[in-house]
Parts: structure tokens; C-alpha cells; sequence
């Protein structure tokens, strides 16, 4: 089995945690961001590398034309808070766990984020990451005055020219600049701030920016590339990179890739991790932990959540299809890469056996079985891959305090026990835990 320590994070949402089972009471009220304190201090315990926080800017109504099924279900979807005040939150309430939120570069003007960025990275001592997505939703783009999403190339392009902008903004004052000399009467050395006046086909921005170097400089960057032109950008920019691989081999051929990439882009491929989505499913027996999957993705309910959710990131209407008849190939201008996931397993098969396929659809791999099964599989798949780690989740992006306590109180000291994950924090930045191994 492997002899290198791997990553641990988990996936999830500022939203309603489950609330309709026998052990789930919950709904997200009130929405004072407590529940997700605890479950960062479990994360913490548990030695996890980070938290990280996803986001939409829209109240999606892809799925059937209607607002209703989002709304009706919740899970994951709709209630959803702003993730960046609740990194603050969750910052001022750990000491080592990394907390990334999702900000979208449609969203925020760069100076805005930039000093967004610099605030929460201080606050945190140096702790805070940045999940840079464009958004892949019209309805986002309507709340921001545009009539639609521009192409995703376009949006590339966008994002690659926000990314020059944001680093020259961070850049913007010199690491010494901050001197606090009270002899001289100096706090900052007025020389050693600068404008970078900037001029892009996009954005334009004077500068500098007017909060004082944090500790990391930038924030960590995380991205998930799924598109060619996705992972370049993800090669370009990212420390660690999060992806939805299709099993074993597409893991392997994926990490691979962006290694590749990053290698012709002059980075040093050992400097980026790539983490893969997986949902373990677990149970005091397999058979336990088959049957709970089962249950789940049998139910008419999850087909319902798990459409809507597809239809939110997809701007494809999953309603207008027949459960029961063969899906025709899709494509599209939102998230190309999770569609690509979900409609993989085969021509022919109708939309219920896809969605019941595709259960793991938001899962690189599926775990199921005891915390001793899964960690079996865990290790063999990083042998097998040669991978830098997991960003564990849930299934349709849910959040639940059960599933928390099984991962971090069951799986993750088995983990343990077999010395392929942490059991102490060693570095103070999220940068550096990334890179510690």
C-alpha cells in the first residue's frame, strides 16, 4: 500500500442540511452558521486540510421552467447563504483547517475580491482559499444585468485576464511595505505601494490595492478544469485542483494531463494537487452500507433532487425528458464536465437508469462499505493513480451532521491507524499544509 500521506477536504454548502430522515433534523434554521462551526471543529479534530464552500448566485429554475423543485427540496440547492462572511465565522472558531469559499469572478469586481481575499486571509492567519469559478448559469448572469452567459471560451478568456488583474492587485504592495517605525513616525513606506494601472479588453483598474499584504499574499487557489481549455486554466493558476474522474483510469488520466500542462506552462507539477470528488457510503457492515445507498437512490425524491441539481449547472431543462425513454446526447454552455459525467455510462439507457447509474455522478470513485473497506479502497486508489488526495462530499452537494460524525469518527482514524493521512498540523498556512506532502 502507499507510503505517502495524502489530502483529506470536504465539499459543501452555506445551505439547509438534510432534514426529512429519521436522523435528520435538520433545515438549515437558524442560519447563524453554528451548524457549520461544528462541523468545521469536527473537520479540524479529524485533521482535515481544508473546508470548502461552494455557491450559486441564482435561484435556478432549469429544471422544469419552475422555481418549485429547488425550493421544495432544499437540499443543497436553495436556501444558499454567502459563503464568505461564514469563513470569517468558521476562521475565528479553528486554528489549522483551511477554509475555502466560492467566489465567482462574475460576481465580483476584481478590486472588490482581491481585497475580499486579503480580509478573510488575515483574518484567518493565513488560512483562506479561493474556488475560482466563472459561473455556468444564465439566471446568475441576469442578476448581474447580462441577458446570458457568454460563451464559455469567452468566459475563459474573462477569467484569465481577472486572475493578471487580481495578482498584480495583490502584488500591488511591496512584502516590506508595512514598516510601523515609530521613531520615524512611519507606518507604511508610501514608495513601496503601487498603482498598476491596468488596461485589459475586459477589465481596467488603477490600484494599488488598499489592504496590507496578508500572509499568504494571495489566497490559496483551488479550481475544478473539466473542459481542455478548463484545465489549462486550472494548470495555470491552481494549487489544488479538485475533479469529478470517471473511476480509475480516468483519475489517472487526468492527473496526468494537468501534470502536463502545468509542466508546459512552466509550473512545477508536484506544486498542484489534484483531489478527487468521492461519497463514501458507509455502514457497520457492507452489506449495511449497500442498502443505505440503495434506499437512497432508489426513491423518487432523489431522482427529482438530482435532475434539478443537473438542470441548475447545466441550463439543460432534464424536466422535458421522459424518465422512462433513452437520452439523447447533450451538450452545453454550463458545467460541460459534470453533464459529460452524468451521461457517460452508455446510449440507450433511459434517463431513470442514468440517474441511478450516475448516483456517484458528484463521485471520481464509489466507496462503499465499512470505514476498513473504504479505507482498503482510499489507499489502493492512490497507488493505483498516484493522486495527492480526496475532497469528500455528499451525495446532490447535502450536508449532514450523521455523515460528518461517520467520516471523521469512523473512516478518518482508520486512515489513520494506517499512517496514509494526518494526525497533526505541522504548517500555519493552507498553502503550506497543501505542500507539506
Amino acid at each position: 500500500m502507499t507510503d505517502k500521506k495524502f489530502h483529506l477536504g470536504w465539499f459543501m454548502n452555506f445551505t439547509s442540511d438534510l432534514w426529512t430522515g429519521p436522523f435528520e433534523q435538520g433545515g438549515g434554521t437558524p442560519w447563524d452558521g453554528q451548524f457549520y462551526v461544528e462541523m468545521a471543529k469536527n473537520l479540524e479534530r479529524a485533521g482535515f486540510d481544508f473546508i470548502m464552500m461552494e455557491d450559486k448566485l441564482a435561484v435556478s429554475e432549469a429544471f422544469g421552467g419552475t422555481k418549485e423543485a429547488v425550493l421544495k427540496h432544499a437540499f443543497g440547492m436553495v436556501p444558499k447563504h454567502d459563503p464568505a462572511p461564514l469563513a470569517a465565522l468558521i476562521s475565528g472558531a479553528t486554528r489549522h483547517l483551511g477554509i475555502v469559499a466560492t467566489l465567482s469572478t462574475l460576481g465580483y469586481p476584481p478590486f472588490l475580491l482581491a481585497r475580499l481575499c486579503s480580509t478573510i486571509d488575515h483574518i484567518s492567519h493565513g488560512r483562506f482559499g479561493w474556488n475560482i469559478v466563472t459561473s455556468a448559469e444564465n439566471a446568475a448572469a441576469q442578476n448581474f444585468g447580462l441577458d446570458q452567459l457568454p460563451p464559455r471560451e469567452d468566459r475563459y478568456a474573462m477569467a484569465d485576464e481577472y486572475m493578471d488583474l487580481v495578482n498584480q492587485l495583490w502584488d500591488s504592495w511591496e512584502p516590506d511595505a508595512v514598516v510601523v517605525d515609530r521613531q520615524r513616525g512611519m507606518h507604511t513606506d508610501f514608495t513601496k505601494v503601487h498603482e498598476i494601472n491596468f488596461h485589459g479588453k475586459y477589465y481596467k483598474c488603477r490600484g494599488p490595492l488598499n489592504t496590507a499584504p496578508s500572509p499568504q499574499i494571495r489566497p490559496t487557489f483551488l479550481q475544478a478544469g473539466g473542459s481542455p481549455r478548463g484545465r489549462d486554466f486550472a494548470a495555470k493558476h491552481a494549487d489544488a485542483i479538485i475533479t469529478i474522474a470517471d473511476g480509475v483510469d480516468g483519475m489517472r488520466d487526468y492527473r496526468a494531463d494537468i501534470r502536463g500542462r502545468a509542466a508546459a506552462q512552466g509550473r512545477d507539477p508536484d506544486q498542484i494537487k489534484v483531489m478527487y470528488l468521492v461519497i463514501p457510503t458507509l455502514g457497520e457492515t457492507t452489506e449495511e452500507a449497500q442498502a443505505r445507498r440503495e434506499r437512497l437512490v432508489t426513491s423518487q425524491a432523489f431522482a427529482e433532487q438530482s435532475l434539478s441539481l443537473l438542470s441548475s449547472i447545466t441550463d439543460i431543462d432534464f424536466a422535458e425528458f421522459d424518465l422512462d425513454s433513452p437520452l439523447p446526447h447533450l451538450t452545453t454552455n454550463g458545467e460541460q464536465g459534470s453533464l459529460d459525467k452524468f451521461q457517460q455510462s452508455g446510449s440507450g439507457k433511459t434517463l431513470r437508469e442514468l440517474v441511478y447509474d450516475a448516483a456517484e455522478f458528484t463521485s471520481s470513485y464509489p466507496l462503499i462499505g465499512t470505514p476498513s473497506a473504504v479505507a482498503d479502497e482510499m489507499e489502493w486508489l492512490m497507488d493505483e493513480v498516484g493522486g495527492d488526495g480526496f475532497l469528500i462530499t455528499l451525495h446532490n452537494q447535502g450536508v449532514s451532521r450523521r455523515h460528518v460524525i461517520e467520516v471523521t469518527d469512523g473512516l478518518v482514524p482508520e486512515l489513520q491507524r494506517r499512517g496514509v493521512v494526518r494526525t497533526q498540523y505541522t504548517k500555519q498556512t493552507l498553502r503550506e499544509t497543501l505542500r507539506e506532502f
